[in-house]
């Protein structure tokens, strides 16, 4: 996927497919982690949809819950929900930025350090 230190720099095209790429995975990621959210505080919590999707998308963004949670079921969701989007954003950043982070390492000729 990603070029050999012994090649030369990918071109800026590759370089953008690369990211564009990168940012569909990051995008699915959050995506599919939002849902897993939705239908866990509907069914946990009995919210609304739109309450559901409220109080996921503030969970994964680091904001916590807006409606308060009254079932115990709920609160086991809500709380590994919210370890599970803390891993979630971690990893989605570091989807996002492996290309940027190849390239600069790449131009840098960081792995020959080794040698």
């Amino acid at each position: 996927m990603y070029e050999h230190k012994k090649q030369p720099l990918a071109p800026v095209n590759v370089y953008r497919k690369r990211l564009f790429r990168s940012g569909m995975y990051m995008l699915g990621l959050l995506g599919f982690s939002l849902l897993i959210g939705i239908l866990g505080y509907r069914y946990t919590c009995g919210y609304s949809w739109v309450d559901s999707l409220l109080n996921a998308s503030m969970i994964l963004g680091g904001m916590g819950p807006m409606n308060p949670i009254t079932s115990d079921i709920g609160k086991i969701f809500a709380s590994f929900y919210a370890i599970f989007c803390g891993v979630t954003l971690l990893t989605s950043i570091g989807v996002l930025f492996t290309p940027v982070l190849h390239r600069i390492y790449h131009s840098l000729h960081i792995d020959d350090i080794d040698e």
